[in-house]
């Protein structure tokens, strides 16, 4: 590095990250085994952020719906952290937002008499609150099938102690819990030993139920849009992020 180029960026997720026609030309994602859905029952799924259970595992919700399985979505926190800068908009007006973005989202899907619970658990802050996320989600999932919430490798920090939390209550409850991605598919590279492939499975989305998701991942218009032309307002999700999420298939580590 010369002296008059800047520091690479401490946050991966701040980095530029790895675009998604290599994910597509990779065939480690085609060679990953099916993950099996329940057939009846309640799954409860958990997001650190309203959109988080879309971007991983929107299309699978849709399955499980489709299904007639009884869906429980626990948003962590209220995303209302997302744009701390904003002028436009308050932390309580964008949690309100978020939320109403998440039932647009989920009625989107076909899912619109989903059981969505707030925690209230403030954003940026999840790891602080762990014990209390953890005690409770167990008794949300003490009758549940299976437990869907973001990996703990995520480099994100109340991404990986939602998933955490989940894991542990998971655990307690007997429950399978498996863990989806969101911005491993952003600092990630094909094959990347940092990331558990060995436990990986996937779902594969029909194209009606990935036309779904992508009308689901557009109801977000507070994260795939800038808010304002300010910087702070610049949206969360640029179409280049939003390609990872957009595929024919969603990946979770079982």
């Amino acid at each position: 590095m010369t002296g008059t180029e800047a520091p690479p960026p401490a946050d991966p997720i701040q980095a530029p990250g790895t675009p998604e026609r290599e994910w597509r030309a990779w065939n480690g994602l085609n060679d990953l085994p099916p993950a099996p859905l329940p057939q009846r029952g309640r799954v409860v799924i958990v997001a650190a952020h309203p959109d988080d259970e879309v971007l991983g595992a929107g299309g699978t919700l849709a399955l499980l719906a489709r299904a007639g399985l009884h869906l429980t979505v626990v948003s962590v926190t209220d995303g209302e952290g997302s744009h701390p800068g904003s002028t436009r908009v308050t932390p309580a007006e964008l949690a309100g937002i978020r939320a109403e973005e998440l039932r647009r989202a989920l009625t989107a899907l076909g899912a619109p008499g989903t059981e969505v619970i707030r925690l209230g658990v403030a954003d940026t802050r999840v790891a602080l609150h762990e014990h209390d996320v953890t005690a409770a989600l167990k008794p949300l999932l003490g009758d549940a099938r299976l437990c869907l919430a973001p990996w703990t490798g995520d480099v994100h920090g109340d991404h990986e102690a939602a998933g955490r939390a989940a894991s542990q209550a998971a655990r307690s409850a007997s429950v399978d819990c498996w863990t989806y991605p969101v911005w491993t598919w952003h600092w990630a590279r094909p094959a990347d030993p940092r990331v558990p492939w060995d436990t990986a499975a996937t779902v594969r989305l029909p194209a009606e139920i990935a036309a779904l998701k992508r009308r689901a991942v557009e109801e977000f218009t507070s994260q795939i849009n800038p808010l304002g032309p300010d910087p702070a307002d610049a949206a969360v999700l640029p179409p280049d992020e939003l390609a990872h999420h957009l595929r024919d298939i969603e990946v979770f580590f079982t």
